[in-house]
């Protein structure tokens, strides 16, 4: 006897569980579908984000940058810090216990909203005139049916081809938040968000790390400016990081693994290492979705094709997250999801994918919003740009974090706020300020003109504002 409900979501990633709940804050009578389990067997709802993602990551670099502080930093302040050591084991489990803490949550949100949660892989099996039949498969069969189905199935690490993931020598994203021990020589492949975090973790606590990057430019999707600014701090912290490389072959054994490569000169090179990470990006999570049932189309990379409203071509079948177009962004997941939600209720849910944040999470941090340098130049765009420097931030100073600097790109003739680009301290959570300035579309002059705390980090982006009209007030 198959089970009914108003909505089922496929995935208790950010998107499925965020869409989930508001559904459920909605009135209705909602299902949620997740396969991630923990070391026991036992539910672990977060998805990639919170198991093998966004969480644990976090959890490591704060590790690693406590580790670097009391090795490097502390002099500085007058605290004497002699052979300090780093236990990987203990701070493996700090980040599991991160974990858990995640999972639990969502289990108890689920239960505060009333959604029911099925613990399983979620798979079309039919369509009729009542809905569609979803098949949960796990520890206890299930069918369910609703006329609203939600896929928030996520992403998975892409492989290089040939050479499969065996999360011992080779390693996805999983492996590498698993590294039992410090290895002496670490490389990774690709310079993205994966590569520059999880080569900084290990970095800090004494790997060599190489990164091998394909393409000729170093964080292509990042302002220009800010780029060069990062690979010049990363390139003095001693991480290696090679540009316009060609990986050939590569050999696992039971000694590590051999990565044949042609450097940017077309010099061919071999570099030995005891882990090897690949980070080249992801792929859609539609495998065993059984698509075929019920006619879901799929694009090329075989993400699921929808509209700008994350509607696809099947009526009542929506989908959101990484295994549809656009960022693979935890917090654009959330944002679809609860726009989705509100769309099957006869709502106006809204996604502004213009003003969707981008965080890299190394130290410095770098954060931006809105449209870079380069992409207001090619598209013809007349603009202003101002820059203040965290060198010249009292706060900054006084943290002993003086790197980098806040951006600020506003219209030349208008002085809308059209993008800014953060490298230093907290680039995280400054960024917030710069996305709601946009969404309300602020000027460069109303940022330059509200008051912000002082001593704060906050005060460069009030700088950088005051800097888009030449008049800085502290440089």
């Amino acid at each position: 006897m198959s089970k009914t409900f108003d909505v089922i979501v496929i995935g208790a990633g950010p998107g499925g569980y965020i869409a989930a709940i508001r559904a459920a804050q909605l009135g209705m009578n909602v299902a949620c579908i997740d396969e991630w389990q923990n070391a026991s067997g036992g539910p672990a709802p977060g998805g990639t984000c919170t198991n093998v993602g966004c969480i644990p990551s976090k959890a490591l670099l704060q590790s690693s940058e406590h580790f670097e502080q009391a090795n490097h930093h502390f002099a500085e302040h007058g605290i004497s810090a002699t052979n300090v050591k780093m236990d990987v084991a203990k701070m493996l489990a700090r980040k599991d216990t991160v974990v858990k803490q995640n999972n639990d949550g969502i289990l108890y949100l689920f239960k505060k909203n009333k959604v029911t949660f099925f613990h399983g892989r979620g798979s079309f099996a039919s369509k009729s005139e009542a809905g569609y039949e979803i098949k949960v498969s796990g520890k206890a069969q299930e069918s369910l049916t609703a006329k609203q189905i939600i896929v928030a199935t996520g992403s998975s690490a892409r492989a290089l081809s040939g050479v499969a993931f065996d999360e011992v020598n080779v390693l996805s994203n999983d492996g590498a938040l698993r590294i039992g021990a410090v290895p002496k020589k670490l490389a990774l492949i690709g310079s993205g968000v994966i590569g520059l975090e999880m080569g900084s973790v290990w970095r800090r606590l004494g790997a060599e790390v190489t990164i091998l990057e394909g393409l000729p430019t170093f964080l292509g999707a990042v302002d220009e400016q800010i780029a060069k600014e990062a690979k010049k701090i990363f390139d003095k912290q001693g991480l290696n990081i090679q540009l316009g490389v060609k990986v050939g072959d590569i050999k696992n054994s039971k000694k590590g693994v051999s990565v044949s490569y042609t450097n940017a000169k077309g010099e061919a090179q071999t570099l030995d290492v005891d882990k090897l990470i690949v980070s080249i990006g992801r792929v859609p999570n539609t495998t065993g979705l059984n698509v075929e049932a019920v006619g879901l189309q799929l694009d090329e990379r075989g993400a699921i094709v929808v509209d700008a409203d994350c509607k696809t071509a099947l009526p009542g079948v929506w989908a959101v997250g990484d295994v549809v177009r656009g960022p693979m962004l935890a917090h654009k997941a959330e944002e679809e999801g609860v726009a989705v939600a509100e769309r099957i209720a006869g709502q106006h849910g809204h996604v502004d994918f213009n003003l969707v944040p981008w965080v890299i999470y190394t130290s410095p941090e770098i954060a931006w919003v809105g449209r870079t340098e380069q992409q207001l130049k090619a598209d013809g765009v007349a603009y202003k740009s101002g820059t203040f420097p965290f060198l010249a931030n009292g706060r900054a100073r006084a943290l002993g974090d003086t790197t980098g600097m806040v951006k600020m790109l506003a219209d030349a003739k208008t002085d809308e706020i059209l993008g800014v680009h953060i490298i230093g301290p907290q680039a995280s959570e400054l960024i917030s300020e710069a996305t709601v300035a946009m969404a309300f579309k602020a000027s460069a002059e109303d940022i330059a003109r509200i008051c912000h705390a002082h001593p704060s980090l906050s005060e460069s982006t009030k700088e950088a504002a005051l800097a888009v009209d030449k008049r800085t007030l502290n440089f």
